[in-house]
């Protein structure tokens, strides 16, 4: 099976070629840029092979996308339909493809795909209840309980939002531009001491989390962890079980398996 996975999120979008199920390339770059968007899409497109019982010369893959961002979902969409005519099949509540797991929410269609697609990726993979936080723009944990039933989660600021609140609502705090590991747990001035605070508030955040989701359980969920911040605080996060990167690809390949597995067995 091939397959062009695209994962649209709110600042970037990262897009993943697996041929014959194996990967090729996993690319991520500024959302925003359309010239970029165009130029990875095709690239990975034009490694798809021709079908061999395609009199016109189509290529044998799909081009699969999740998406929390409409605007690009639809520039996505234009530029497959323009440069490679060809259509983007979009996972979503009442979309091409649907949400891959039970959804124990008040409504699924509010939750972001992107949260779905990681907790789906992590259940396949470890078949028991499991915490799921990613760490990008917002910073989201996620449970998914032992039957594979997405029970919901957590919301709460990412690095850089956190930073820009603490600089727009205060009249003398900078703004850091970049969270990383404190040298110790306090800051000896300002700028060390948001750091340490934004930094220690997601350490503190996961861990607390995984404990209310225990006790909620029964039970400890394996942690798994991915997104663009993730490694920053992974020295400090022994109580997670795995840091895996591009966690909503993955998922995206699972689910369009899953789909199309289910339309085969009917």
């Amino acid at each position: 099976m091939n397959i062009v996975a695209v994962d649209i999120g709110n600042s970037t979008i990262t897009v993943g070629l697996f041929l014959d199920d194996t990967e090729k390339f996993i690319e991520t770059f500024d959302g925003a840029d359309s010239d970029k968007l165009t130029e990875v899409l095709k690239k990975a497109w034009d490694m798809v092979p021709i079908s061999k019982i395609s009199t016109e010369k189509k290529r044998n893959g799909v081009i699969v996308v999740g998406s929390v961002k409409n605007a690009w979902t639809t520039q996505l969409k234009k530029i497959a339909r323009q440069e490679l005519d060809e259509k983007v099949f979009e996972i979503g509540c009442g979309k091409d493809i649907p949400l891959p797991m039970k959804m124990a929410v008040d409504k699924p269609e509010e939750v972001g795909v992107d949260r779905v697609l990681s907790a789906f990726a992590a259940y396949t993979v470890v078949g028991d209840a499991v915490t799921v936080a990613d760490f990008g723009t917002a910073v989201t944990i996620d449970l998914v309980d032992e039957d594979g039933s997405f029970l919901g989660g957590v919301i709460i600021p990412g690095f850089q939002m956190s930073a820009q609140a603490l600089k727009e609502s205060t009249a003398k705090l900078p703004k850091i531009n970049k969270v990383k590991k404190p040298k110790s747990p306090y800051g000896v001035n300002t700028k060390e001491a948001i750091n340490s605070g934004l930094y220690y508030a997601a350490v503190g955040a996961m861990e607390n989390m995984l404990r209310a989701y225990a006790d909620e359980l029964g039970k400890w969920p394996q942690a798994i962890v991915t997104g663009g911040a993730a490694e920053t605080i992974r020295e400090d996060c022994n109580f997670v079980d795995s840091f895996v990167t591009d966690l909503p690809i993955n998922g995206i390949v699972l689910t369009y398996k899953k789909y199309v597995e289910e339309k085969t067995a009917i």
